[in-house]
């Protein structure tokens, strides 16, 4: 028989920490919590803002160029545009480990108000600019100070349970489709007003005098209200413990010591000292989980990103030459029609599909069906009218939807694979990757088109060549989640003692 009066176990101090602002939402993440939709939704506003301004210039870029006269020729506009475009993935490539570092050690909150801000104020100046240099620094600016894209993801991941993570994840990846479908039409509509509005817009007004304006303040207004939310509705879920603030046992900090001796709680200290260790970005970068799991995002993202500018190119080359004799209206209308499968898919299937197969199997399954649907495309030149546009169609949606699914199932990967505390650092790292992995993408992409319908050769002719290096990118990373290079360990979200010990008390 036991003694009673002899404790079965040690007892280890249990602290609770009141001002943790992590603590204070760790209700959100307790198991059998309903999903955070309030919390979502100021997510997807933010990350929508976050979209926008990639992708919005594009329609009048070539037009804004043009009007700077900074070219002798008609032919130049293009690598001007070039640099323009790539100004913000540069600033992003620059800085974001540093705005990760800063989301892990200050909070989510401040690096998010930080990259709304900076939407605002340099996407105005954009507006305003009638200079090459002054276009091009202030979207490099913008993408030095907009460090959102990594912390947002983390945030997703932090105001849901394990078994809602797939829907954070989702809204992540469907606002920043959603925007990369709208920004272009808010750029292509409100451009150049006072040419395509003149009653409305004399040639002595604000919007006809800077013809570009018009797009940046609308973005910048969403930005505003952003802004408001962000500040006032978004809370904050970095847990940020300090000894100080600690209640152990029901006892404060003091009164504990007082009780247990110094001793125990130095050593506990000196334990958090140690944790603090494990959490620098050297130690960060020696994560090999990690690591593969930003192989894996980063060889998908410069696949898709060499795949949008390829079909693009082979869509309008001539049929002669393999491709379709598409108009651009024509291809316009193909990637809207995608978008909008791509949008239904992220909504109803993502995340049941995510919650049954797990990241892991979810990035390999849609990396795998990509394949076959990458084979059709060389022999849709021979078809035409409607079978053409039906077969197109289909290949378009399916492609894109893989796409964007192997893509958010990485986010869940990255997430993973190191602890709440460290995702900040992480998921830095993986944008500030993946930026420049986007910056070759396109580069790459209309250099391989290039070579390709130039080449004469019986054995994969043309744009036959083109698809087949495509699908072996695509086999790299499909080998790319299997083990060695990407452990099991990863399909399932790491925990801090802590955290759930706070989450549990919640």
């Amino acid at each position: 028989m036991a003694d009673l009066e002899q404790p079965l176990l040690d007892h280890k101090p249990m602290k609770v920490y009141p001002k943790c602002p992590g603590c204070k939402v760790a209700h959100l993440v307790v198991e059998g919590a309903p999903p955070a939709y309030r919390e979502l939704s100021f997510v997807a506003i933010v990350m929508l803002v976050n979209a926008l301004p990639i992708s919005f210039l594009y329609p009048f870029l070539y037009f804004m160029v043009r009007d700077m006269h900074i070219t002798k020729s008609d032919k130049d506009i293009g690598f001007y545009v070039g640099y323009i475009g790539s100004a913000f993935m540069i600033g992003r490539f620059l800085t974001a480990i540093h705005w990760g570092i800063m989301a892990d050690k200050y909070g989510r909150k401040p690096v998010l108000i930080c990259g709304v801000l900076s939407v605002i104020i340099f996407n105005v100046i954009f507006g305003f600019s009638r200079s090459f240099w002054a276009a091009f620094l202030s979207r490099f600016f913008l993408g030095c100070f907009n460090g959102m894209m990594g912390p947002v993801k983390a945030y997703a991941s932090e105001i849901c349970s394990d078994e809602h993570q797939p829907i954070g994840i989702s809204v992540v990846g469907t606002t920043l489709g959603l925007g990369m479908i709208v920004g272009p039409a808010i750029g292509g509509y409100l451009s150049m007003p006072g040419e395509k509005y003149p009653q409305m817009f004399p040639t002595d007004s604000l919007f006809a005098q800077y013809p570009y304006l018009m797009p940046c303040l609308f973005v910048s207004g969403l930005a505003a209200i952003a802004l408001f939310i962000t500040v006032f509705y978004l809370p904050e879920t970095l847990h940020i413990h300090t000894d100080e603030d600690a209640i152990i046992d029901g006892e404060t900090f003091n009164e504990k010591a007082k009780l247990i001796g110094k001793e125990e709680l130095e050593e506990e200290k000196e334990k958090e000292g140690m944790q603090k260790a494990e959490d620098s970005i050297w130690a960060v970068l020696k994560n090999r989980p990690l690591a593969s799991a930003i192989l894996v995002y980063c060889t998908w993202s410069m696949h898709s990103m060499a795949y949008t500018e390829i079909f693009s190119l082979w869509a309008v080359s001539p049929k002669t030459h393999g491709g379709l004799s598409f108009s651009t209206t024509d291809v316009g209308n193909v990637l809207a029609i995608a978008g909008a499968g791509t949008l239904l898919f992220q909504l109803l299937a993502f995340s049941p599909i995510a919650k049954v197969l797990g990241p892991i199997a979810t990035t390999r399954y849609s990396a795998i069906l990509a394949l076959p649907l990458l084979c059709i495309y060389p022999f849709l030149s021979n078809l035409s009218g409607t079978l053409l546009w039906i077969l197109l169609l289909f290949t378009a949606v399916s492609k894109n939807a893989l796409s964007v699914a192997t893509l958010s199932a990485s986010f869940l990967l990255i997430n993973n694979s190191v602890f709440p505390r460290q995702r900040g650092r992480a998921n830095g790292l993986s944008v500030s990757a993946v930026s420049f992995f986007k910056a070759v993408g396109p580069g790459a992409g209309g250099a391989l088109f290039a070579w390709a319908q130039r080449r004469s050769s019986s054995i994969l002719p043309g744009n036959q060549m083109v698809f087949c290096i495509l699908g072996a990118v695509v086999v790299v990373d499909i080998i790319l989640t299997y083990e060695p290079f990407l452990p099991k360990s990863v399909d399932k979200p790491k925990h801090d003692d802590s955290d759930v010990t706070s989450a549990r008390t919640a």
